[in-house]
């Protein structure tokens, strides 16, 4: 059997297993979540395009926002079971409740929204629209945890009711309290709760490239990556590794999701990788390596991006354009870690006749390559980021139903509107539930006074803040969603930075990166973890090879922080310099961490002496990569001179011991 036909498989098993989590609904509930999915699309459309309904009625911003809130969330008690685990008898009695219950209150919300602004409610409510906040209130905490998790819900749950006894605190984290009723109404009528940045983003900007996603994963664009990396990769050195790379850096770019972009391709690329020699820990720390970074990678970044664009108020692109050198650098590291491990243990490639030909895929799959192009287009040149997705999409699907051999039938349709409509419903309801953290914060004050208390903590030293910044990230995303732990770090913590003198789109890109770190860092490692499930390898092992294999992405937040012309944000000819030196930089600390550099060959030459010759390429690398003139008091040619002198020798030696060995094998 082909590759390509192995991937299809493949790819529909990993299909089934992302629904499991999601509980068979009847013909009837089918029929709800298809019409709410639909209208809440077709409400986004006339947002975005500005179409007034075609008769010129323009709805306010809390409006629309309630409406699609009330579209959405409901979907969350249909889909997703009380206990977690996916139920076979429908929907109970108590969850049919809760959906209706939530539809009317949203309704309520719906038919108030003009007099919600007309009359302040947030700041002095009446008593029944107290209750119905309430009732709102619990049942978006009841949301937040089917979709987002236990460990999200608590975090929510603690933070949101925090205004109550914000007085009661001690110092650093004491607060304004709220009544129960003050707390109620702001956080459901003020456009700083439930309504604040995360669902704004959500509303205004995010749904449309949700929506591109599930339909570039519909339509075939999953697999036809895939089977592109194989054509182009799968035959060299360590082949499956690096087509793992490609496929899910590319995959993980569209899902915005680590796990269910480990569930997706790593069903395929691990056991290839297995096949052609690698460990089993090892494939799944680059499965899981490939899929964190696909997250970090342009032009679709997930959620979290679009959010960072709205706390910045600038366009997404801006933040896309940002991230390019960084996410560029982490998967080079990965590259060459994966090619320098092929090389020391002697992995080949595929058989060329088991893969993909590359002039086949790229005549099957050409309307992928053109949605793409359409996309960079509309973001770079035309400036259209809010538009950009629905005209990609619209492309996308119309070149499938006219092209393609396994174009949508109506079974299909449904069930692109089915995942379109799981994956809005989740979204909604995990940003939603962050909400209710930015309104408790800004409720009571605490985000101005825990940015001072942080820096007067720092003692005013900008690195002793970053390494706070760091810890903190990581932590915060071991308990919660990235998105999550960003908004509330942003808030929190991204000030403080700023008010050291940081650019700030590098301190919210650091904070970005940092809580992605989690997924492949022990003892937590989500994504590491995941992709140990599929590989049958010790969960903890996959994890420490994933640390390894991802070490890059611990270095690179601190280098663009200090220096922005990581992020493009300085000259030209300042860019191109960091960008190569780091390159280089990025050689070494690849080579050292795997033991093998491309040119000179195996470090590990001895025992004992092999582990000081790695040491010194390693320490080498770091200061070769790093920005001059910001932690350390020298210029980038001055780190350049330090690097050459502690890593050169020990290049030197190796390479001659090496030769030595070579020229003593062939005698």
């Amino acid at each position: 059997m082909s590759q390509a036909k192995d991937l299809t498989d493949t790819q529909d098993e990993s299909a089934g297993a992302s629904k499991s989590r999601h509980r068979p609904l009847s013909l009837g509930w089918r029929i709800c979540v298809l019409t709410a999915t639909v209208v809440a699309v077709l409400l986004a459309v006339n947002q975005f395009f500005n179409l007034g309904f075609f008769i010129g009625h323009v709805l306010l911003d809390n409006h629309y926002q309630y409406l699609l809130v009330g579209l959405l969330m409901p979907i969350v008690f249909l889909v997703y079971p009380l206990s977690g685990t996916a139920r076979q008898d429908g929907v109970p009695w108590y969850d049919a409740v809760l959906y209706v219950v939530t539809v009317v209150v949203l309704g309520f919300f719906v038919y108030k929204s003009q007099e919600i602004i007309d009359k302040g409610w947030e700041f002095g409510a009446p008593d029944n629209v107290v209750v119905v906040c309430v009732v709102l209130w619990l049942l978006l905490l009841e949301a937040t945890r089917r979709a987002g998790g236990t460990a999200l819900f608590i975090i929510v749950a603690l933070v949101s009711v925090y205004p109550l006894f914000a007085d009661k605190m001690p110092g650093p984290i004491s607060g304004l309290s709220s009544t129960l009723s003050d707390a109620a109404a702001y956080h459901i009528l003020s456009n700083e709760s439930l309504l604040g940045i995360p669902m704004r983003a959500l509303a205004n900007l995010v749904i449309g490239f949700l929506i591109f996603g599930v339909a570039l994963q519909h339509t075939g664009g999953g697999k036809f990556f895939i089977n592109l990396a194989f054509a182009i990769l799968g035959h060299v050195r360590g082949g499956p590794a690096k087509v793992a790379i490609f496929a899910s850096g590319l995959m993980g770019s569209m899902s915005g999701s680590v796990i269910s972009n480990v569930v997706t391709t790593g069903v395929m690329t691990i056991p290839a990788m297995r096949r052609t020699g690698f460990s089993r820990a090892y494939a799944g720390g680059v499965e899981s390596c490939a899929s964190t970074g696909g997250v970090l990678m342009p032009p679709i970044m997930g959620a979290t991006a679009f959010i960072m664009a709205v706390f910045l108020e600038v366009p997404y692109i801006e933040v896309a354009v940002a991230a390019v050198i960084p996410s560029i650098l982490y998967f080079f590291g990965l590259f060459i870690q994966i090619d320098a491990y092929a090389a020391r243990e002697d992995l080949p490639g595929m058989d060329r006749a088991d893969l993909p030909r590359i002039g086949e895929t790229l005549r099957q799959g050409w309307q992928f390559i053109a949605v793409f192009v359409l996309l960079i287009v509309m973001l770079v040149f035309l400036k259209r980021e809010v538009l950009a997705p629905f005209y990609a999409t619209a492309l996308l699907i119309v070149i499938h139903q006219v092209t393609a051999r396994d174009r949508w039938g109506w079974d299909a349709f449904k069930a692109f509107l089915t995942a379109t409509g799981n994956l809005l419903a989740e979204i909604a309801a995990i940003l939603a539930g962050v909400g209710l953290i930015v309104g408790a914060l800004s409720v009571t004050g605490m985000a101005g006074t825990l940015v001072n208390d942080l820096v007067f903590l720092a003692g005013g030293n900008i690195y002793i803040l970053l390494l706070m910044g760091a810890f903190t990230s990581f932590v915060m995303g071991i308990g919660m969603t990235v998105t999550a732990a960003y908004i509330f770090l942003a808030i929190v913590l991204a000030p403080a930075l700023i008010q050291g003198g940081l650019n700030p789109m590098a301190v919210h890109m650091f904070i970005f990166y940092w809580g992605m770190v989690s997924y492949i860092t022990p003892p937590v490692a989500l994504g590491a973890y995941a992709a140990a499930a599929i590989a049958e390898a010790s969960p903890m092992r996959t994890g420490f090879e994933a640390m390894r294999l991802g070490s890059i992405i611990y270095f690179v937040p601190f280098f663009f922080v200090l220096d922005p012309a990581f992020i493009l944000q300085a000259p030209l000819a300042d860019v191109l310099a960091v960008t190569v030196s780091a390159l280089f930089g990025v050689i070494l600390v690849a080579g050292a961490l795997q033991g093998y550099l491309i040119g000179v060959g195996n470090l590990m030459i001895h025992p004992v002496a092999g582990w000081l010759v790695r040491g010194l390429v390693l320490a080498g690398g770091l200061f070769l990569a790093a920005p001059g003139g910001t932690l350390l008091p020298l210029s980038n040619w001055g780190l350049a001179g330090v690097a050459a002198v502690m890593a050169g020798p020990a290049m030197a030696f190796a390479l001659l011991v090496n030769r030595r060995r070579a020229v003593s094998v062939v005698e």
